[in-house]
């Protein structure tokens, strides 16, 4: 399956509807990694008629339970045709906003999703096909700057969980020559962030 990811940063081409249906009218599903605007997802899920599942971003307070219309991943496991999927929404403290944790509430959250991960892991050999989160694991894909350094929790979710795909937006990068994706134990993390195509092969051997 190909799943379009976006976060963080509009892109204007993708506001014209036969551009998204000329590039991405293969893709299959669309995740959100947050800080987007629910006009700009409801926009993209409507035009190529994809199911939209997302976690909130540290400055998505303007959501409501009617939009973006889609299943919110925060704290939860998800399938779609076969795809599983949990999230986690929000990025570092580094304010007083609603949307942010300290590493130990972070920790604290992954240790309530930690049993389903794992019972999925002994059963299929790892978590979940794609855990989506705003940030990255601390010192994989994360910033130089306190507010856009990832989580030490992720690197212990990986270890146990064992997600396939680890995807996350927050860090924006201007340089292209810096990698965007980084292999850690058996997951591979993406940062999808403004835009990326991923894809989810048959289950692994």
């Amino acid at each position: 399956m190909k799943i379009l990811a976006v976060s963080d940063n509009r892109q204007p081409q993708f506001l014209n509807s036969e551009f998204l249906k000329q590039h991405y009218g293969h893709v299959e599903m669309l995740i959100s990694c947050g800080d987007m605007d629910p006009d700009y997802l409801d926009f993209i899920a409507s035009i190529l008629s994809l199911p939209l599942y997302y976690v909130k971003g540290n400055h998505d307070h303007q959501y409501t339970s009617e939009t973006p219309g889609g299943i919110d991943l925060n704290m939860r496991t998800a399938e779609y045709k076969g795809v599983v999927m949990a999230g986690m929404q929000g990025s570092i403290r580094y304010n007083k906003g609603d949307l942010q944790y300290s590493e130990f509430e972070m920790t604290s959250r992954v240790l309530r999703m930690m049993p389903g991960l794992l019972a999925r892991r002994m059963a299929k050999g790892y978590g979940v096909d794609i855990f989506a989160a705003h940030s990255p694991p601390r010192n994989i894909n994360d910033g130089k700057d306190y507010a856009h350094r990832g989580f030490r929790a992720f690197r212990w979710l990986i270890r146990w969980g064992q997600p396939r795909y680890l995807i996350h937006g927050h860090v924006d990068l201007y340089d292209q020559r810096v990698p965007r994706e980084a292999q850690f134990l058996k997951t591979s993390v993406v940062n999808i962030n403004p835009s990326r195509v991923i894809t989810i092969e048959d289950e692994p051997v």
